[in-house]
């Protein structure tokens, strides 16, 4: 297993921020990656909440299943994430800052099979890959998005 953590501040209100990133559906516009998200739990969005996602990396389609596992709005979002090759357990946290938002990302990977010898690797590359993730729900939000 494998933690990776990371933050960034950006310039909403936390209340918005929480919100938008609580709705997975609203991914696709800051996640290139990212192809489609359904919901496939009925009412509104909090622990329990189940979601069917499709990401695409190198033309290869991964889908998984993730779970919202704790929902304090508008300070904390807990998920897992239930895929062929892992399993992601962690928290987002947002806390007011200045005009802002605060949001701080903690997740633990959990490689299966063969995957496993290729932790560090997958450490090194995930962890680029949330700032980056992040860095563009920053720039989407900022901007009217």
């Amino acid at each position: 297993m494998t933690t990776l953590n990371g933050s960034i501040l950006i310039s909403r209100p936390v209340e918005e921020v929480f919100d938008f990133v609580a709705d997975e559906r609203n991914e696709p516009a800051y996640n290139p990656q990212m192809r489609s998200v359904e919901k496939t739990t009925p009412g509104p969005i909090g622990v329990g909440t189940l979601w069917h996602v499709v990401t695409t990396s190198r033309r290869r389609a991964t889908p998984f299943e993730l779970e919202v596992t704790e929902y304090t709005r508008p300070s904390r979002l807990g998920s897992m994430t239930r895929m062929a090759s892992a399993d992601i357990t962690g928290t987002l946290t947002f806390v007011p800052h200045g005009r802002g938002a605060l949001m701080s990302w903690s997740w633990d990977l959990r490689l299966k099979g063969m995957l496993k010898l290729a932790t560090p690797l997958f450490a090194l590359l995930g962890r680029r890959q949330e700032q980056r993730i992040w860095s563009r729900l920053k720039v989407h939000l900022e901007s009217g998005g």
